[in-house]
């Protein structure tokens, strides 16, 4: 088991890559905190790992909120004794987000509140905790937009996850020596909600495809299998990394459509 004995604390755990990783992670005998706005979509998760024989707790959150982020990581010391892994995985895609021109200050204001507020309290107080367990694993989701820009305008998603990129940097620089790895994982285009929102036609579908050189959308339990790899210590000697899981995306050269 390649978890054993770690907690772990997952934001945005009630879908997507959160809900696969909390599952994955449970299933690696991790302790989870799962953590979600949505009582229901949390809830359900938390069944899934009781399903498969694991143990977790479901906190409700808002990450763009300092007591509710403080309160998230009290319940896993105060549950399981102590925090090991952080997945500050909670994030939004607004669908007024263009560019500079046309997306409003309240749609900019949002996405930065929940993308890269949210990452900072999240590490504010998840930092103090994986001291007191001795060191642990901080993983940030950003994504393969911040090392390329959108080809359709998605201006403060993008600026957001540029900005986790910097932020994971430098806070793994600066705790290196107190045994805390600090990486940002870079999905690329996911068959999840999030995405599929916007692709809702097979034509924009495939539009998207002829940019991944692998031909197809990558799955959330993928990007799981990247955060289990982070998680667990197979990563001692990884901090500071952009960890891209993208079928090539960023390794091509396409032109804009």
């Amino acid at each position: 088991m390649r978890l054993e004995n770690k907690v772990a604390l997952i934001t945005g755990a009630g879908s997507g890559i959160g809900r696969d990783t909390a599952i994955l992670f449970a299933s690696e005998a991790a302790r989870v905190v799962v953590v979600d706005i949505n009582d229901e979509a949390g809830e359900q998760t938390l069944q899934l790992i009781a399903e498969g024989g694991g143990s977790g707790v479901y906190v409700r959150a808002d990450v763009s909120s300092a007591s509710d982020t403080e309160k998230m990581v009290a319940t896993a010391e105060s549950h399981f004794g102590k925090l090991d892994v952080l997945f500050n995985n909670a994030g939004i895609s607004h669908a007024e987000d263009e560019d500079a021109i046309n997306t409003s200050e309240q749609v900019w204001d949002l996405t930065m509140k929940v993308n890269l507020k949210g990452v900072f309290l999240g590490c504010k107080f998840g930092i103090p905790a994986l001291r007191r367990a001795g060191g642990g694993s901080i993983i940030n989701t950003a994504s393969f937009v911040a090392h390329l820009g959108a080809a359709t305008p998605q201006l403060a998603y993008t600026a957001s996850k540029g900005g986790v990129l910097a932020m994971t940097r430098e806070l793994a620089v600066i705790h290196a020596r107190e045994n805390i790895r600090v990486n940002a994982l870079c999905p690329g285009p996911l068959r999840t909600k999030l995405l599929m929102k916007y692709l809702d036609t097979e034509e924009k579908r495939r539009r998207r495809l002829v940019h991944i050189p692998m031909g197809r959308f990558g799955e959330a339990r993928e990007i799981a299998q990247a955060a289990l790899f982070l998680a667990s210590d197979e990563s001692s000697f990884v901090t500071g990394s952009d960890f891209l899981v993208d079928g090539g995306i960023t390794a091509a050269y396409v032109t804009p459509e």
